[in-house]
């Protein structure tokens, strides 16, 4: 049976090149960075080299880069390390309706510690209105974190224009761009953001390493408290094969990023328009125009997604009910509820991504196992008799 990924928002496989520059810091050269032996000192010169590589792809200085566990650990550090460092200028935080878990439960937790935090609308295509931005700052206003790019429906945040209003007001500005790197072109300074979060496995490298931007003369408390690794600001023994490997994915995404770009999105659009054209009742969830170029998140109407899911995925077919930390979630998608969408269409959403390795042919055989499911289980389906469909 052909097996088809199409899920590569959730994770990415490990390209070989990047596999292939890992390998030796598993075995021979294994020492610890901060030992000062020969062996330690060329795990070190590896890490600033991988620092080097990361750093570019977002055109920042080294310095201003540090390695943490994943995109979830540098969104928390960049939250709760700045409500403290600031709490003595403030409470107030806001964020946006349709964050990542990473982002909404950090604000959760401190709410419970005395911060207060505004939770924007979005537009019905999932973007974030400046004008409500600008009203929504008081003088208690010490943090601003709205992501890149969404992970449920793939809209892009207009971070220029967003950042540029909390440098007015003197605020911080952090986004989560672990759905942009490597997807859209980034330049921290351009942007004007003082945070950004990252990660590795999103790029076709491994998981469990990720990193902070902390923009030149922005103070942040520490996250882990030990050693002196990361500057003194991250404590723990490096994670040296995935920092490598983190390396060598930036490196290999910065090479190829226009031509990632118009491949995937090529075959994004194709996939659309073929759903679209053979199945009805059938809605694209958030922005056409500023969307991450390989996401396609759609609506079928009167099923579940999660029976749709078992049945592709009984065809070969892997894809997602919504953002793959919460598919395993019966609760409805808090995302689509921000965009409007109602109770009883978003169970009947699935979003699919493609990637570097997906054809065409993956494509069509996902089309035409789709349109036998989508009729298969509308025939069955209460509510699709009930809506006399």
């Amino acid at each position: 049976m052909r097996q088809v990924y199409l899920d590569y928002s959730a994770t990415t496989p490990v390209k070989e090149d990047v596999l292939k520059e890992m390998i030796p810091y598993f075995t021979e050269n294994f020492g610890n960075p901060s030992s000062l032996y020969t062996i330690g000192a060329a795990s070190k010169e590896a890490i600033e080299k991988a620092r080097t590589q990361v750093a570019k792809l977002i055109h920042a200085q080294e310095k201003e880069l540090f390695f943490t566990s994943s995109g979830t650990e540098a969104d928390n550090w960049a939250v709760l390390g700045a409500a403290d460092t600031l709490k003595a200028k403030g409470n107030h935080i806001i964020t946006t309706k349709i964050e990542h878990h990473a982002m909404l439960h950090s604000c959760e937790y401190l709410e419970k510690h005395g911060y207060e935090v505004t939770y924007l609308d979005v537009k019905p295509d999932g973007r974030v209105d400046p004008e409500a931005l600008k009203a929504a700052i008081t003088d208690k206003t010490i943090l601003i974190s709205i992501m890149f790019v969404n992970n449920e429906i793939g809209t892009v945040e207009p971070i220029k224009e967003l950042a540029a209003i909390a440098k007015e007001r003197g605020i911080l500005f952090h986004t989560d761009a672990v759905q942009a790197l490597g997807n859209v072109p980034i330049d921290v300074k351009d942007l004007g953001v003082d945070l950004m979060s990252i990660s590795a496995h999103k790029i076709y490298g491994p998981k469990g390493i990720g990193a902070l931007y902390i923009r030149k003369g922005v103070k942040l408390s520490n996250f882990i408290h030990g050693g002196g690794q990361e500057s003194k600001k991250r404590a723990g023994t490096e994670n040296l094969p995935g920092i490598v490997g983190f390396g060598k994915a930036a490196e290999l995404a910065g090479e190829n990023l226009d031509s990632h770009v118009a491949k995937i999105s090529g075959l994004r659009d194709y996939f659309i328009d073929q759903i679209t054209s053979k199945i009805e009742n059938v809605t694209v969830n958030g922005s056409r125009e500023f969307r991450h170029p390989g996401n396609a998140n759609l609506t079928f109407e009167f099923i579940e997604g999660e029976a749709m899911l078992l049945y592709l995925d009984l065809r070969g077919i892997a894809v997602s009910t919504g953002s793959a930390c919460s598919s395993a979630s019966l609760s409805p998608s808090h995302v689509l509820s921000a965009i409007g969408v109602p109770v009883e269409n978003i169970h009947g959403s699935l979003r699919f991504t493609v990637g570097d390795f997906t054809t065409k042919e993956d494509l069509d055989y996902v089309v035409t196992e789709l349109v036998e499911v989508v009729n298969k289980l509308r025939n069955i389906s209460s509510i699709s008799k009930t809506k006399g469909w």
